[in-house]
């Protein structure tokens, strides 16, 4: 009977995150606030529910952005991409060896702090051979912080008076994951969350040197995960800037993509755990804040400042 219950509240709560009521903060609040009272009755089934819902989202928001605006707004974020992935790897190597961490989790808790959190990780561990322990290291830590960026961002973001363009490059290059850097600009304004989107792909592409280049170096002939879901992303952008697509077919994907993310982030709420965070550890925990703080504090000020 108490199953029941707790499957139908589930239920109720994930099909509420996708009304208009619902914020992306509130619906991670919700999943979370579930996990820790009634726990997910579907544990085995979040993961994959996330992978896809958020991949769905991600090729929606596409038709709702103008390639030509959203790319001559985002200039500014290459530089700062290169730049976040470059000494963030560099700075992960260096307190990964002076924590005295694993070397593959360092490895991989740096690579998702650089890129794309979870699927930076899913991408490299199978190069790296990790252990499942390392996997769950780097994945407890990136996701902890990603919960953290996607409630504290926008309040620092209106705190500071950034403007929609200059919160959502911040967000794309300073937040881990997909889902929460789309969550948090979500809740700061639409065009910070077209920014964002477009800025955080662009960035999410350097999956693909980066596993070539661990592939390289570590795997020897290991198979590499690409993201096909980011290219339908940047076709779904080039379908509505070049095909004159309907408004109404527009606006209504764009909207309809904004409810299925603030749905999946109630899913991410829902699989996060207090024994994940432990599992985490000190050191992975450490490494992890250590190299967010960074990049955190010197995207934003390169943004204000050059």
């Amino acid at each position: 009977m108490k199953g029941n219950i707790s499957r139908i509240l589930f239920f109720g709560l994930l099909i509420a995150s996708l009304s208009p009521w619902i914020n992306p903060p509130l619906a991670m609040l919700l999943g979370f606030g579930f996990q820790l009272f009634l726990k997910h009755p579907f544990p085995s089934h979040n993961k994959s529910a996330i992978n896809w819902s958020l991949k769905t989202a991600v090729v929606g928001l596409g038709f709702g952005i103008n390639a030509e605006a959203a790319l001559n707004s985002s200039k500014e974020g290459f530089l700062l991409t290169v730049f976040g992935i470059v000494f963030t790897l560099l700075l992960g190597w260096l307190l990964g060896r002076l924590l005295k961490l694993n070397p593959k989790s360092s490895y991989l808790l740096s690579s998702g702090t650089a890129i794309c959190g979870g699927s930076a990780i899913a991408a490299i561990s199978p190069i790296i051979k990790a252990s499942e322990k390392d996997i769950s290291m780097a994945l407890g830590t990136v996701f902890l912080l990603n919960s953290i960026a996607l409630l504290i961002f926008p309040s620092i973001g209106h705190f500071l008076e950034l403007s929609q363009v200059e919160f959502g490059t911040w967000a794309a290059v300073a937040i881990h994951d997909t889902s929460s850097v789309v969550g948090a600009a979500s809740a700061y304004g639409s065009e910070a969350l077209e920014i964002a989107t477009t800025v955080k792909l662009a960035r999410a592409l350097w999956i693909i040197p980066l596993s070539l280049v661990t592939a390289l170096f570590f795997g020897k002939g290991s198979k590499i995960k690409w993201p096909y879901f980011i290219f339908l992303f940047i076709a779904a952008m080039l379908l509505n800037t070049f095909l004159a697509l309907p408004s109404e077919f527009s606006t209504g994907m764009s909207y309809l993509a904004k409810r299925v993310l603030t749905a999946t982030l109630f899913l991410v709420g829902a699989g996060l755990s207090i024994s994940k965070i432990k599992e985490a550890g000190w050191q992975s925990l450490v490494l992890g804040i250590s190299l967010w703080v960074f990049i955190a504090i010197s995207s934003l000020l390169a943004i204000l400042y050059f």
